[in-house]
Parts: structure tokens; C-alpha cells; sequence
């Protein structure tokens, strides 16, 4: 399996528009990270976002640009929802699927930390808003490892 988490773009603060979606900025620096994973030649089978608006736009543009045939909302994605119950869904997937994971911080964070380290709390990798991780499994032990990070300065 090939594991792609994206933390969303930068969004909209709450106090000025509560539903918090993209900025300009935040869907440029989106489009900047999927154009150069495209270039790259990355493939995403299916994708999975947490349906907070900022997830959600995130998800379709990266969905738009590779292109991603099936998009989906999965309500275990939150910035707090607990990291074994989707850790659990993965490991039950399909071995050659490409799948992108578009959600929030600390869940990102704390999920990459327990499929690398074996532990939530490791902090194995800094997310950055529209940054783009792949992550692939290791090859004789359980788990997954870090292939590479691709941040917006990096897409730029």
C-alpha cells in the first residue's frame, strides 16, 4: 500500500467564517503540491477526507489534479478523533491500493506516528498546511515508513 496524508490548506479563521474554508493562498499552495506529485508521476487510487470544508476542498483539488477517481468522506478523520480505529480500517485495505488521506493536525501527526514508530505520541514528521507525506510499508517488519515529505515551498 502506498500511503499519502495531506494536512488541508490553509483555511479561513473560525472568526472570520465559521464554516473555515480554503483561503486563496491555501488552495494555491494545494495546487502547487498536487501539480508537482503529478510531475512526479504519483497515483492515488481512492482518497478519504474528514468533511470539514477545508478537508473537503483539499480533497478536490488534489482529487482534480492527479486525477483521483473515488473521493470519500470518513467521519474518523477530525483533528481529535482517536488514531487505532482508521489505523485498524487501513491495515484491513487492499496491498495495492494508493490511497491519499486528507485531514487535520494532531490526528495526522499522531497517526503517521503510530504506523512509522509504533507510538501516537513519537512525532516522526512535521505536517505543514498543503505538505504531502508518502508513506510505504516496511519491508520485513510491520508498519510503515517514510518515503518522502513535499512541502509548498518545495512544490514552488
Amino acid at each position: 500500500m502506498e500511503l499519502y496524508l495531506m494536512q488541508h490548506g490553509v483555511a479561513e479563521a473560525e472568526a472570520q467564517d465559521p464554516a473555515r474554508p480554503l483561503t486563496d493562498p491555501g488552495r494555491a499552495a494545494v495546487e502547487r503540491v498536487t501539480a508537482r506529485a503529478r510531475a512526479a508521476g504519483v497515483h492515488v487510487d481512492a482518497c478519504v477526507h474528514s468533511g470539514k470544508l477545508r478537508a473537503e476542498q483539499t480533497a478536490h483539488v488534489l482529487a482534480e489534479d492527479l486525477p483521483v477517481p473515488d473521493v470519500e468522506t470518513r467521519a474518523d478523520l477530525g483533528p481529535t478523533s482517536p488514531v487505532p480505529p482508521f489505523a485498524e480500517w487501513l491495515a484491513g485495505q487492499d496491498a495495492d491500493l494508493s490511497l491519499a488521506v486528507v485531514a487535520h493536525l494532531p490526528f495526522l501527526d499522531r497517526l503517521t506516528s503510530l504506523l512509522v514508530a509504533g507510538e501516537e505520541s513519537a512525532q516522526v514528521v512535521r505536517f505543514h498546511n498543503a505538505g504531502l507525506v508518502k508513506l510505504v510499508p516496511k519491508d520485513d517488519v510491520p508498519g510503515f515508513a517514510i518515503d518522502w515529505v513535499l512541502t509548498p515551498d518545495l512544490a514552488s
